[in-house]
């Protein structure tokens, strides 16, 4: 088995590098916005839209993601959701004017919510419960390797004039999705799909090149056709009758599954850090350091602690479980949080202040890093029952955008409103909420077989 798994390592990288281009783009704007509103001549009213438009552009196919999924199947969502990529990541790198701009984070939008909706329901789907937590993490690991590289690209192309650096930082993300999306044609489907839609030889064999025997396969097949069974093949297929379970007659125990996976993908962007992560350049010139350059090179420790804590978080979440690293997550958030505001609220503009403004901010993103981003995908979509994860995950990731979308583009009103202090302590505060909800209405669901999640949330 374990030369099975080196052999299917590719295919695991192939499928999460559609989210990391995504990550990448959408973390691009932290540095190139600089540029942008002196090279199009933006107001900071447009340069707040343009920086948050797309996590409410990708409202637009998350909504539809589910349905789209159940019908054409995981892999090929994954191709759409590529060739979506390559082309907002061309329009962008070609715009000159701030409706083209945000055309082209309206197309990029779409690849985007694609991405983050059945990235995350393939990982699951296909992934054995003794490593699910493993293999489902590296979504979030690609994603944050995305985000590292937008900001080394950002810094990389910072020095180039104005009119033509933040292009480039756009334009070398035109050809990867190429790439990706031929990788992502010789993947396997997910055999949960193929059992949905009553191909149970092919999920078989999907299993068998998965599982450690093929007695583990065949015991794993019946599972998923017992679960696939639950509801007759042609609602799967037309996915109404999926929303209208979910919406308007869901079991007690999956109303608890639904309330967690709204209330998680809710508590994530409104935690702030999101806003931190777009606009740290902009937090660190409230601390006091003026220069552009300085400012970027600093988002590239961002990016490197925000990696490396993902990584330690991989290596607990199937150790230690979901529940402790959500819960140790929250509540260093909400501390690390509170301190950045504080900072900035007495720090003044010194050397020192600036210091400490900058580790304040690794802070942030270590706690938020080691479990808060990176177990709450991967607990929605194993809790969601398998004939409603494609839509549920839909929904919960269309309030997770939704909330980051007036999160990120509402950030500097606010901040002049009630000042950047006053922005963090507010952040601080729904984290600490966050905290009292993991603690009081999460189970644990480490090592649990997805089609037992119902029995679960049924005690």
């Amino acid at each position: 088995m374990a030369a099975r798994r080196r052999r299917s390592s590719p295919r695991r990288r192939r499928r999460q590098a559609a989210a990391r281009h995504a990550g990448t783009d959408l973390t691009l704007m932290s540095g190139a916005q600089l540029f942008i509103r002196e090279d199009v001549g933006l107001t900071d009213a447009q340069v707040e839209v343009l920086t948050g438009s797309m996590n409410v552009f990708m409202l637009v196919s998350i909504v539809g993601a589910g349905w789209v999924a159940d019908r054409l199947g995981r892999r090929c969502v994954l191709v759409i959701a590529t060739s979506f990529l390559m082309a907002g990541a061309l329009a962008m790198s070609l715009g000159n004017s701030y409706g083209t701009l945000m055309a082209a984070r309206f197309v990029t939008g779409i690849g985007a919510g694609f991405a983050r909706v059945v990235a995350p329901v393939y990982n699951t789907e296909i992934s054995p419960p003794s490593t699910r937590g493993v293999l489902s993490s590296l979504l979030n690991i690609f994603i944050n390797l995305g985000v590292l590289l937008s900001y080394v690209s950002n810094y990389a192309f910072s020095g180039l004039p104005v009119h033509l650096g933040w292009r480039l930082m756009y334009g070398v993300g035109v050809v990867p999705p190429v790439f990706i999306a031929a990788g992502i044609l010789l993947m396997p489907e997910s055999p949960r799909w193929l059992a949905m839609r009553g191909r149970h030889a092919d999920a078989h064999a999907v299993l068998v090149r998965i599982s450690d025997t093929p007695t583990e396969a065949g015991l794993r097949l019946a599972e998923i056709k017992q679960a696939a069974s639950q509801k007759p093949p042609e609602q799967h297929a037309t996915g109404g009758s999926a929303w209208k379970e979910l919406l308007l007659r869901p079991s007690a125990s999956l109303q608890r599954i639904i309330l967690c996976v709204l209330a998680l993908q809710f508590f994530v962007p409104a935690s702030g850090v999101e806003a931190i992560l777009l606009y740290s350049p902009l937090v660190f010139k409230a601390a006091g350091m003026t220069s552009t350059a300085a400012a970027l090179a600093v988002t590239i420790a961002i990016g490197a602690v925000k990696m490396c804590f993902i990584l330690l978080g991989v290596l607990l979440t199937d150790r230690l479980g979901r529940r402790p690293l959500l819960l140790a997550s929250t509540a260093g958030v909400a501390a690390t949080t509170a301190a950045l505001a504080l900072t900035l609220a007495v720090g003044g503009a010194s050397a020192v202040a600036q210091a400490v403004c900058v580790a304040a901010v690794l802070a942030v993103v270590a706690a938020y890093s080691v479990g808060y981003a990176l177990v709450v995908n991967t607990y929605s979509a194993e809790i969601l029952p398998l004939r409603l994860r494609a839509q549920g995950l839909g929904a919960g990731v269309a309030v997770n955008r939704l909330v980051s979308g007036l999160v990120t583009m509402t950030f500097i009103s606010v901040a002049d409103a009630i000042t950047m202090p006053g922005c963090f302590f507010l952040y601080a505060a729904v984290t600490a909420v966050a905290f009292a909800f993991v603690y009081a209405r999460l189970p644990e669901t480490k090592g649990r077989s997805l089609e037992d999640m119902d029995v679960l949330f049924d005690k």
